[in-house]
């Protein structure tokens, strides 16, 4: 019989690799609650039309990307493919608005979207996101920046671009929307056959292409930084402005728009250029629309995504983080001192030392081999001959010094 192997585009992280993941996690959390943001964790899969309304129908992502089930009560169900639309579902539904004022809020956890597995991209992956609700004021765009900018920074990454843009309000995108089919419609044979398809479905994708011959031709297409209205113009200055003030720079992309519908005014990304061609460590802007969008009153919001598995391989190429490694190694023979060594690791655990006791039943030599490897620094020996006694044996395994104390002592010797 074959052995079942986990799916294609899904990946253990396993115990050597968890260290990356537990401190981008501890980092990340640390850096948000100093803002006061508050964590936040929704259901894996919603309802279909969820994510239809909020990301968009015409988006790669609903159209191609999505796992999409009937489950038994013959209802569509998705895989969260993204986090901000079930962020938002949430705060529809149990009325966190009701305070009134501003919601902070962040999430971590699983998405799932159908591509084609590569390095930093898998199937099933992993985002840290935030989400702010409430405030249409710049300085909201650029707090939520400068957080990411901290986390990434706290991280140690280096070579990482800020890249920002506008893609204005509704009005603002019709105009700019029409004047991109007007621009791309000559060469529509020349177009990859989904930017073709995008043409006349959402055409602003097609700025997002990775097909050399289409980003040859939308190099001269029209920008969207001309066709913002006044107050999205004005919108944009500031939030420049504000980035100067705060000393983080940035460079201005007219092609930046992002692949979901829900986006409006800024859009950004963050791009490391350690990561080839999966470049986005963070990507994320303001959704103004979005709440009203699924059924809440008029809310504006800005928020962003980081990619986990990406930033884990940026960390990984900055220095190996050790595994955790036991304070004690603990090796017993006999029955009797087998028993007595699980109470006594117990009792070492319950006042703070990590213990591995070693579970074998081998003969000391071997469990000795074990501890050596082991990483701890003290190893602890029992037979039957301690427990007759009392006492047990305490090795440094640095120094290989060796003595024997009381079991009612073996605290105080440790410590000290």
């Amino acid at each position: 019989m074959d052995n079942i192997q986990a799916i294609r585009g899904t990946k253990d992280i396993l115990p050597s690799e968890i260290i990356y993941w537990q401190y981008l996690e501890k980092t990340a959390q640390a850096i948000l609650t100093k803002a006061n943001y508050q964590e936040i964790r929704t259901p894996i899969f919603e309802q279909t039309p969820l994510f239809e309304r909020g990301i968009g129908e015409a988006t790669d992502v609903v159209g191609k990307e999505m796992y999409t089930f009937v489950d038994r009560g013959d209802r569509s169900i998705t895989l969260r493919p993204e986090g901000t639309a079930g962020v938002v579902r949430s705060y529809i539904q149990n009325k966190l608005y009701a305070s009134g004022g501003v919601d902070r809020l962040w999430y971590s956890g699983a998405m799932f979207r159908y591509e084609r597995p590569q390095a930093g991209r898998q199937r099933q992956f992993h985002q840290i996101g935030l989400e702010l609700l409430g405030s249409n004021a710049p300085r909201a765009d650029v707090e939520v920046i400068a957080i990411a900018t901290d986390i990434l920074k706290a991280l140690g990454l280096q070579n990482l671009t800020l890249q920002i843009n506008s893609v204005g309000n509704k009005e603002d995108r019709q105009n700019y929307r029409q004047a991109l089919v007007d621009y791309f419609t000559p060469y529509k044979e020349d177009l990859d056959i989904d930017s073709q398809d995008r043409l006349t479905r959402n055409p602003l994708r097609i700025l997002d292409s990775k097909d050399k011959k289409t980003q040859e031709i939308a190099k001269n297409a029209p920008s969207i930084l001309d066709y913002l209205g006044n107050d999205s113009k004005s919108h944009f200055d500031k939030v420049c402005n504000l980035l100067s003030l705060l000393g983080i720079s940035y460079e201005i992309n007219n092609r930046l728009v992002r692949g979901l519908d829900y986006y409006t005014h800024t859009a950004f990304e963050i791009i490391s250029s350690d990561l080839g061609a999966q470049a986005t460590v963070c990507g994320g802007g303001r959704y103004d629309g979005l709440v009203s969008q699924l059924g809440g009153s008029e809310t504006p919001a800005v928020g962003w995504a980081m990619g986990m598995e990406r930033l884990i391989l940026l960390l990984e190429q900055l220095q190996p983080l050790k595994a955790t490694t036991p304070d004690i190694y603990f090796v017993s023979r006999g029955d009797k001192a087998e028993n007595q060594a699980l109470v006594i690791a117990q009792n070492l655990r319950h006042h703070g030392f990590k213990v591995e006791l070693d579970l074998s039943g081998s003969n000391f030599a071997k469990q000795f081999k074990r501890g050596d490897r082991s990483g701890a620094k003290i190893c602890l020996v029992l037979g039957d001959t301690e427990v007759e006694e009392g006492t047990i044996q305490v090795k440094n395994l640095a120094t290989s010094q060796q003595k024997t104390v009381s079991q009612q002592d073996l605290i105080t010797t440790i410590k000290n």
